[in-house]
């Protein structure tokens, strides 16, 4: 099992006691916030909500270089693979700069930890992150990774990547696509065609033989029923 489907796993697990982060997906800045019905929005936001969103989304958070690292970081935890896109192709990056002005703990640690893939990369290999070839980034990341297994001194970059790989995770398997990844259908409408025979046979109740060919089918649904003027079900 390779890492993309460990991390699909453990999200899938997260949707029965909620997300990883309940805040808003890549796809929240293009969303149509206009309301749907009387008091509310498609999200559920207020018009101070909305207002909240657009200014977070005019500023800026990450500066061009750390945007770069941002891209590398979110496909090496989220690639893309046979069954499915990469982080990037879902506007992760995104996500993660709204999420840095949202909620602005997670500002020092992600910018520490940028930092300091440049500084351990310099000091090891004599180039910055970026530079490195993909073997030797991937040692890094190894580093910081499994937090079992990752020595003490690095608590500080392995906390990093902890929320890295967390608001990854959280803006992938938010968007369409990663529900599409993951399987998840989310409430769609199901098909009752009524008691089974077996139940109502236990109580002691059957359907009325002269109503069997008259009753909702399926694939009849949306069609109205008819009654003749004695209130007898026809069609």
């Amino acid at each position: 099992m390779n890492r993309r489907e460990n991390l699909k796993l453990l999200f899938a697990g997260s949707l029965a006691s909620g997300l990883l982060l309940t805040h808003c997906s890549p796809k929240d800045k293009v969303e149509d916030y206009s309301p749907r019905i009387a008091g509310g929005t498609p999200g559920a936001r207020t018009a101070e909500e909305i207002a909240y969103d657009q200014r977070l989304l005019s500023e800026v958070f990450f500066t061009d270089e750390e945007r770069k690292k941002l891209h590398v970081l979110v496909d090496i935890i989220m690639p893309a693979g046979e069954n499915g896109v990469s982080a990037t192709d879902v506007e992760v990056p995104d996500f993660i700069e709204f999420m840095m002005k949202d909620y602005p703990p997670f500002q020092t640690p992600m910018r520490g930890g940028l930092m300091w893939l440049d500084n351990y990369s310099d000091d090891t290999y004599g180039k910055k992150f970026l530079a490195l070839s993909e073997s030797q980034r991937m040692e890094v990341i190894e580093l910081i990774a499994w937090p079992d297994k990752a020595p003490a001194e690095l608590a500080g970059a392995v906390n990093f990547f902890n929320i890295l790989r967390n608001l990854t995770c959280t803006g992938y398997f938010t968007t369409e696509k990663g529900f599409q990844y993951m399987g998840y259908k989310g409430n769609i409408p199901n098909v009752w065609d009524g008691v089974p025979d077996e139940v109502l046979k236990r109580h002691g109740f059957e359907y009325p033989e002269k109503y069997k060919d008259l009753y909702l089918k399926p694939e009849e649904r949306g069609t109205v029923a008819q009654w003749d003027e004695e209130g007898n079900l026809i069609g």
